[in-house]
């Protein structure tokens, strides 16, 4: 599969992908490379990868990250209620200790997250490590080895390879900055938000039933507002819920009813200071530009 039938393929699983991310993304399938994408909170950069996965058959493995993750949360951990109750069993039959450790530091007490899921699947899945900057720097060097060598190194029982090489698509909104090590190790491709046709084209191809003139309007008011002083800027996703508001309201000009569109806002703003900073005299003022 070259870069271009990638990118139609995506396609007609609805994910418009540029040339430069759609070249991207074929490197990393070809090379078996991470991909790391950087890019504004609702760019699409998370939705790449549903689309990957859905477009290849195969499970989508997510690990969501935060401030103060670790390799418990992450790669694996111990059930230590199954082995305090296996520990307290074997004390009743006078087990030796030896053979108690041997037990309880086995695959059956094993709990494995989703890095180490990732890498045990019979068949290669999707492994999406979201907002990576969001978890602690110290994380990032239990990413490098899985990310390196695609393996686990767990005491009790060893090195722990991979079956198949997981698709490994990293996000990040710039919350910090990446390590250079992380970097070296991925592949990259920056996820702006899109320009006004590929807007559209995305829009029709989620809602292909949308009238043309308020596709027009939407897409219009929503690039518009992304250059508005804004706390947080509506992604492709709130524009695509908006559309689908306004469809079901049976809106057919943005223009006709400048109140229930107001309303409908609560799909693009999502803080009390950003539907301050857009009263219906400014939205007027936005549908009157996109019209």
């Amino acid at each position: 599969m070259d870069w271009k039938t990638l990118q139609t393929d995506l396609f007609d699983k609805g994910y418009v992908a540029g040339d430069e991310l759609a070249m991207a993304l074929h490197l990393s399938v070809t090379l078996g490379k991470p991909l790391l994408l950087e890019g504004a909170a609702g760019t699409g950069k998370t939705q790449i990868a549903k689309t990957l996965a859905e477009l290849f058959d195969t499970r989508l493995i997510r690990l969501q990250c935060y401030e103060g993750l670790d390799a418990s949360a992450a790669i694996y951990e111990w059930n230590y209620q199954r082995q305090l109750l296996s520990i307290r069993a074997a004390a009743e039959t006078h087990e030796s200790g030896k053979d108690i450790e041997e037990r309880i530091f086995s695959e059956k007490f094993l709990l494995q997250r989703p890095l180490l899921e990732a890498i045990r699947q019979d068949r290669p899945p999707v492994l999406l490590i979201d907002e990576i900057d969001r978890a602690d720097e110290e994380f990032e060097a239990y990413l490098l080895e899985v990310l390196s060598d695609f393996q686990v190194s767990i005491p009790e029982l060893g090195t722990i390879a991979a079956k198949t090489r997981p698709y490994v698509i990293l996000t990040a909104n710039g919350a910090r900055d990446l390590s250079d090590a992380l970097r070296r190790r991925c592949l990259y491709a920056f996820v702006d938000y899109p320009d006004r046709a590929t807007e559209l084209a995305i829009l029709a191809k989620r809602n292909p039933g949308l009238n043309e003139r308020l596709a027009e309007q939407i897409v219009g008011v929503v690039q518009a507002l992304r250059k508005e002083d804004l706390e947080k800027k509506p992604g492709v996703a709130e524009m695509l819920d908006w559309a689908a508001a306004l469809a079901g309201l049976g809106v057919n000009d943005l223009a006709d009813d400048p109140q229930q569109v107001q309303a409908t806002l609560v799909c693009l703003l999502k803080t009390q200071a950003d539907r301050a900073a857009v009263p219906i005299e400014v939205q007027q003022r936005l549908v009157g530009k996109a019209a």
